[in-house]
């Protein structure tokens, strides 16, 4: 069956990451899996020490460090045991029904890849273990999973609350179209009001987009408002979005090819560092 799967690193982000998650899976009656994952710190070699060191004492050294090193990875196990069971009691909290606790040693995206055919939603926090709540960031890990990953993103900014609704930054392009598609495809937001808003001049081609975007939405069932908004992409969508209240605002993200161009620098990773709402981001 297809998971939602959680990404819990212990952070500060993790109980809202759980609470983003719990409400995930029960709008799409899918599994939660809460997903940490052990990654190994480089170990030391006989080649990292001074030649200066007489030999006998070169392997005593590296005797002991090998031993540092097996405590240490025998304490982040133990230490991401009691992660993932503090999350677990906090999702049962929070109404989780369906939950697996999985631990998995290597590299997160590596993990997520592994998952990738039994996943349905990422959940992941804007910031990792490594980051303040304040940090004026992304975490790397999102590029990372966006750039590998085929499957949604939800990511969480902060304390999470069910949104009452939601609002999609709508472009006319490929990648906007596919995430229209998805939406509609999807139970995750039916329900809830969704505001459609194209930044830019209101030209014939782009209104006949944005219609037909608000028809495919409709046919599912959608109350969408739609809107052609002059201005720039992000002060337009950002006054929008604060005007109107949106709870949650989802996105579409290019192909492999372009989606460096899309983190970095772009109005897309200003949204995310500056958002204070959830974001899915969809391709």
């Amino acid at each position: 069956m297809m998971n939602v799967i959680a990404c819990i690193d212990g952070s500060s982000l993790s109980e809202y990451v759980t609470t983003a998650s719990v409400w995930a899976a029960r709008q799409m009656g899918a599994p939660l899996t809460l997903l940490h994952s052990l990654e190994k710190e480089p170990v030391r070699t006989d080649d990292d020490l001074s030649g200066s060191i007489g030999l006998g004492s070169r392997e005593h050294l590296l005797d002991e460090l090998i031993a540092l090193d097996e405590k240490r990875a025998k304490l982040a196990f133990e230490h991401g045991q009691l992660i993932l069971e503090n999350a677990k009691d906090f999702a049962q909290k929070a109404g989780a029904k369906q939950l697996e606790l999985l631990q998995r040693h290597g590299d997160l995206v590596d993990n997520l890849l592994h998952l990738e055919e039994e996943t349905r939603l990422i959940v992941v926090g804007r910031l990792g273990s490594h980051h303040t709540m304040d940090a004026h960031t992304i975490g790397s890990h999102i590029e990372r999973v966006a750039r590998t990953s085929k499957r949604p993103i939800l990511i969480s900014v902060g304390k999470f609350k069910s949104p009452n609704n939601f609002m999609i930054a709508y472009d006319g392009r490929e990648a906007a179209d596919n995430a229209i598609a998805r939406i509609a495809q999807s139970p995750l937001l039916i329900g809830l009001p969704c505001h459609l808003v194209m930044a830019g001049e209101d030209t014939t081609e782009r209104r006949h987009k944005l219609d037909g975007a608000k028809q495919l939405l409709e046919e599912e069932g959608f109350d969408v408002t739609a809107s052609i908004i002059p201005g720039k992409i992000y002060s337009t969508l950002t006054q929008y979005r604060d005007e109107n209240e949106i709870e949650l605002m989802a996105m579409g993200a290019y192909g492999h090819s372009r989606l460096r161009q899309f983190f970095v620098g772009s109005n897309t990773s200003k949204m995310i560092i500056e958002s204070h709402i959830p974001l899915l981001i969809l391709r």
